[in-house]
């Protein structure tokens, strides 16, 4: 015969569901997309799992990225940066570049996107 106990399991660990503040957040997502950080080491360092600050920096990339249909419409192009690469959408055409890419040479490539 099996008992159901409702009760926690003795020597379960208890732990607090924790709420981090959009401020918090959105410190810890700019420290981890600095060039060369080590962003296991900060999590550690605020407290939190490196899964939890990559879902954070996730979820801020998504919601700061533009929607498919207005990239459509904007035939001049736009520019999204993320933190190792710079894309640049001119119509049908994405130029990927990395962030220290000289910008004559960005203005070269784009005027021969442009042109083509």
């Amino acid at each position: 015969m099996i008992e159901a106990v409702t009760d926690r399991l003795e020597g379960a660990p208890r732990q607090l569901r924790r709420f981090w503040s959009d401020e918090f957040k959105l410190e810890a997502v700019e420290e981890a997309c600095r060039p060369g950080v080590n962003i296991s080491a900060i999590a550690r360092r605020i407290g939190i799992t490196p899964s939890q600050l990559y879902r954070w920096r996730r979820e801020l990339v998504t919601e700061s990225a533009p929607e498919p249909s207005a990239l459509a419409e904007s035939q001049m192009g736009s520019v999204i940066a993320t933190n190792s690469a710079i894309e640049i959408i001119i119509g049908d055409v994405v130029v990927r570049a990395g962030v220290d890419a000289d910008e004559a040479h960005l203005r070269r490539v784009i005027k021969a996107v442009r042109s083509a």
